[in-house]
Formats: C-alpha cells, structure tokens, sequence
C-alpha cells in the first residue's frame, strides 16, 4: 500500500449554494451538501484482499434497475442496492461490518475537508475562456481579438512545442477541492455547510474526505448493526412420557 495520506470519508449531493452570516455581520460564500447516510457493502483487510478499505454505497434503487452481476453483489450480503458505490481506503478495517451505516454526525463543525467530483462540462472553448490569455486590441480595425495568435516559428525550430495551451474540449474533469471549513452539521436531515465552492452543478455526486486523523475513529464509533438474537428451541425429550 502507498504512503500517501489515507482520508476516509464519505458520499454526498450537492444541493445548492448559498449565503452565511456570522455574528460580526461577515457573512461566506457557502455550499450545501447532503452528506450520507452510506451503507457500508464491503469491507477489505490486509488479510483478504492485501489493503483495508470501505466500499460504500449511496442512494438506494430497485433491484430491477441493476444488472445481474450488481444485484448478486448485494443480495449475497442481504442488502439494498444502491445507485453510487465508491471504494475509500481506511487504514484499519477493524470495526467496521457489512451494513453499518456511516452518517454526517462522524463530521464536526471547523473541520477541513477534501472534496471530490466532476467539474461542469463547458464544450469546446477558446484560449481567452479556456486558458485566460489575454487576446488582441479590440479596437476597429484590429484582425486580431479572440484567437489563438502565433503559435509556432520560422525555419528554426520549425514546429509548435508540446503543451501549447490551445483551444479544446474544457471541464468535465475530476477535480478536487482541498481545505475547505465545515460551516455547519445538520445530523436531522443529513445536511453539510461549507465555506466555498465544490466541483460540478446541482445534484452532483462528491467525495467528502476529511483531513481529520481522528474522523476514522468517528466512523467507527458511530453505531453499527446488531447481529440477530437466536431463536431458542423447543426442549427435546427421549421419548413419550409413561402413564
């Protein structure tokens, strides 16, 4: 397994953005996502699989509109299916079971989180939107205003260098938003409040990682499902009682 830093964190929505006031009247730019609850669907270990880590699911959905291979996943582990699963790497798997849901209330508020998604999609797009140049005069008379401009040179070198910023397809692209505050936690309905912007439009799909090391003790802490008590059996006897 890598070095790099592991965040375990959870599925959520985004909801919409909008404005946050605080008592000495400064009000932040916010967004609002609904965070969870995640139903844990698998779990892997050292032992089974050579790293621990979660696959979560959000969003619930008919059995009917999954294909074999997905319902046989979750029907052998009893579960609902779900329309996201996302795989986050945890660094112990121990406490946590097949089941167990993982909600918003692991978050407190003045965490930093890590958010994950897919940025809006723009299509094909200029120098000046995509890249920022700077363009041409746009006086009259000028031939030159919004396009690429010279690119290449003369005899020597002959030929337009690798990673020339030119026009071409822009967003779309997985994006992460890093260190943003945790504004407010709403456990009733599920809801997280964060100071900034976060990748994508009105109900996109994101990752919230928090770069909090004691988050994963948390989400362990948080309740998780009881095994079903046995049903006692009736007494047995070694044979009819004697009149």
């Amino acid at each position: 397994m890598s070095k790099k830093t592991i965040k375990p964190g959870l599925i959520g929505k985004k909801i919409a953005m909008t404005q946050i006031f605080a008592d000495g009247g400064d009000y932040y730019g916010a967004t609002v996502l609904q965070v969870g609850p995640c139903t844990v669907t698998q779990v892997k270990n050292d032992a089974s699989d050579g790293y621990n880590a979660l696959q979560i699911g959000f969003g619930e959905l008919e059995f009917r509109r999954v294909n074999r291979a997905m319902r046989g996943h979750f029907e052998k582990k009893k579960l609902r299916a779900f329309r996201h699963l996302k795989e986050i790497r945890i660094g112990d798997a121990g406490g946590f079971q097949v089941g167990q849901q993982l909600k918003v209330s692991a978050f407190q508020v003045g965490d930093r989180v890590d958010v994950t998604g897919v940025s809006k999609g723009k299509g094909f797009q200029g120098v000046i939107k995509r890249h920022h140049k700077a363009g041409g005069p746009q006086s009259h008379g000028s031939t030159f205003h919004r396009s690429t401009g010279s690119i290449g040179q003369r005899t020597y070198p002959g030929k337009v260098f690798k990673l020339m910023k030119l026009p071409g397809h822009m967003g779309d692209d997985q994006v992460t938003v890093r260190n943003l505050k945790i504004l407010r936690v709403d456990a009733e309905r599920n809801l997280l409040v964060l100071n900034g912007a976060v990748p994508g439009g009105e109900n996109a799909i994101l990752l919230v990682r928090s770069a909090d090391p004691e988050f994963e003790k948390r989400l362990k802490a948080q309740e998780a499902p009881k095994a079903p008590e046995p049903t006692p059996e009736a007494p047995k006897t070694d044979g009819e009682a004697v009149a």
